[in-house]
């Protein structure tokens, strides 16, 4: 049956048969095109893992990237995408430098900067599938880009909808399909829709983070180390030090309303350290449907991309993807009420999605910059929530209407989150 959302519009398919439909069997119209955004971090590693596993069904065609040239290098010699975009002119030398180095005669066109990631998010055929899984702001712009292009976006890449949910999804909702582990699993639990007609409410998991029943006093003393040890998940510095202020969760939570136009009061967070249970859906008759899978995120990605067929990542059909590992049941599975007055950062993320308009986008720009002086060693864990909270009480109130009123914002407040930082600093 064909899949459609709220306004009756199909939902897009994927150019190649991932399961057995009408097409005939998995693979039949060859791999799709796949151009990934963040190449180099946690999720594209997840993606580069599934396309050396399944040549057969992914072929990545293009690729972008920051700073990390020396990866870039190898992954561009392997995979010879037709274009790469890099973050300057230095990356670019580089980049050429190590390709000419390998000798493998094979040199794409290189492009930087912002325009050069909205080159690869909008190049390639129609089909094309674009990853998005840039950290952070940054990946909004490409993001809104390849939608417009009319793209098939899998999205890993929450904060395009914490910014840009007011008019992305009115517009760009059946062109997307979640990869974030919890919003992936809240998709499956529908029946792969974001339709959530029918549905009581929404419950997104949290594993709690390294700092899980620790007081808020002992966290003023955590250092960037400890709060980069995530017990479940393997994930880049940003996501994982937001994880452990549940910011992250926070993020997740105005990612859901967007995507699933849920009532803020339909959407609950339980805190849920096996992180075996990726989310839950309760339905007006109180039955829940919960998604459970291992903590690995090549499975919500694999989902995202072979979408609305499956792929056989523990073997039976096929080669099993080295290293992924079937669920495993011989631990108890817990559930608690997230401690907001400890990790106060979920509770402003919640306030300031309800708020609306540039809010989120002022509640994330001031947590990338104070994450970032985290682990820089220049302020505190706690103060990572103060100037969450300052930023807030300053900024947020402009309504957003384009993406440039959103990238406005997200300017402001990094201006404001950086003068918190210099203060600290200064009365340290």
């Amino acid at each position: 049956m064909e899949q459609k959302d709220r306004t009756g519009r199909p939902l897009p398919q994927p150019r190649v048969g991932t399961g057995r439909d009408a097409d005939g069997p998995a693979g039949a119209r060859g791999p799709i095109d796949l151009a990934v955004l963040g190449i180099t971090g946690s999720i594209g590693a997840s993606a580069v893992s599934l396309a050396r596993a399944y040549p057969e069904r992914v072929r990545v065609t293009a690729m972008a990237a920051g700073r990390n040239v020396e990866r870039l290098g190898g992954l561009v010699e392997e995979f010879r995408p037709e274009l790469v975009s890099v973050r300057g002119e230095s990356e670019r030398g580089r980049l050429l430098e190590l390709l000419r180095a390998g000798g493998k005669g094979h040199c794409p066109e290189i492009f930087i900067g912002p325009e050069g990631m909205d080159t690869v998010a909008t190049a390639g055929s129609p089909d094309t599938v674009v990853l998005s899984a840039v950290s952070g702001a940054a990946g909004l712009r490409p993001t809104w880009a390849a939608l417009k292009a009319g793209r098939r976006v899998a999205l890993a890449n929450k904060e395009s909808l914490v910014l840009g949910g007011d008019f992305i999804m009115p517009a760009m909702k059946r062109l997307i399909v979640p990869v974030d582990s919890e919003h992936s699993a809240v998709f499956q639990a529908l029946g792969g829709t974001l339709d959530a007609r029918g549905v009581r409410r929404i419950i997104l998991t949290a594993s709690g983070g390294p700092f899980l029943g620790r007081a808020r006093e002992d966290l003023e003393r955590v250092t960037p180390g400890e709060a980069l040890a995530h017990p479940s998940w393997s994930m880049g510095p940003k996501i994982t030090v937001d994880s452990a202020t549940l910011l992250n969760k926070g993020l997740e939570v105005i990612e859901a309303r967007h995507l699933f136009q849920m009532p803020w009061d339909a959407i609950k967070v339980l805190v849920h350290p096996q992180s075996v249970v990726h989310s839950m859906v309760e339905h007006e008759d109180g039955q829940i449907v919960a998604q459970l899978g291992p903590a690995d995120m090549r499975a919500p990605l694999s989902y995202a991309l072979g979408f609305p067929g499956r792929w056989p990542l523990l073997g039976g059909g096929g080669a099993a993807l080295p290293g992924y590992r079937p669920l495993a049941f011989d631990r108890d599975l817990t559930f608690a009420e997230p401690d907001r007055r400890t990790f106060p950062c979920l509770r402003l993320a919640e306030e300031a999605g309800r708020s609306g308009g540039g809010a989120p986008a002022v509640l994330n720009a001031a947590g990338e910059v104070a994450v970032e002086a985290f682990l820089r060693g220049e302020i505190g864990f706690m103060a990572i929530p103060r100037i969450v909270s300052d930023c807030l009480q300053s900024l947020g109130a402009a309504r957003l209407y384009r993406i440039e009123d959103a990238l406005g914002e997200d300017l402001k407040a990094r201006a404001l989150a950086l003068r918190l930082v210099q203060g600290m600093r200064g009365s340290a």
